[in-house]
């Protein structure tokens, strides 16, 4: 018997190594500011290899399913309604610049809809019901 004992306690400790030691990238910190005198936002904490992929596409509609703009409506329970605030990105220092077709008004509260493609996506976290199948994480910003 305290040979079966030892080798149960040696597979608890595998199991729990395992789990203790699992690879989870750390999440990525998003930063945004106003610059160029209010005119244009400054996306910071991008990850590195997400920016050189989508900025591949010289069109810039990639962009927007990634990290889209938004005015914030006076009902904010309508901010998953508003239109996506149209203007073009680009990088500079490795961080996304957005610069709407139209100046951002004074006074008025924006946000950046962060999407976490890689969030919430492991089999664990379907089968523990903290997320659905074609379920989207996401992170709003406002400035």
């Amino acid at each position: 018997m305290p040979k079966n004992i030892s080798i149960n306690k040696l597979l608890t400790l595998l199991v729990l190594l395992n789990i203790g030691c699992s690879n989870t990238p750390k999440p990525f910190v998003i930063h945004i500011s106003k610059i160029n005198q209010e005119r244009s936002v400054k996306i910071t904490g991008l990850d590195v290899a997400v920016i050189q992929d989508i900025a591949r596409d010289t069109s810039g509609a990639n962009w927007q399913g990634l990290i889209p703009v938004y005015k914030m409506p006076a009902d904010t329970e309508m901010k998953s309604y508003q239109p996506v605030q149209p203007g073009t990105y680009h990088i500079a220092d490795g961080a996304v610049i957005f610069t709407p077709d139209t100046p951002f008004v004074s006074r008025q509260t924006y946000f950046v809809r962060y999407y976490q493609f890689d969030n919430g996506n492991k089999p664990a976290d379907f089968i523990g019901g903290h997320n659905r199948p074609g379920s989207l994480h996401y992170v709003d910003l406002t400035f």
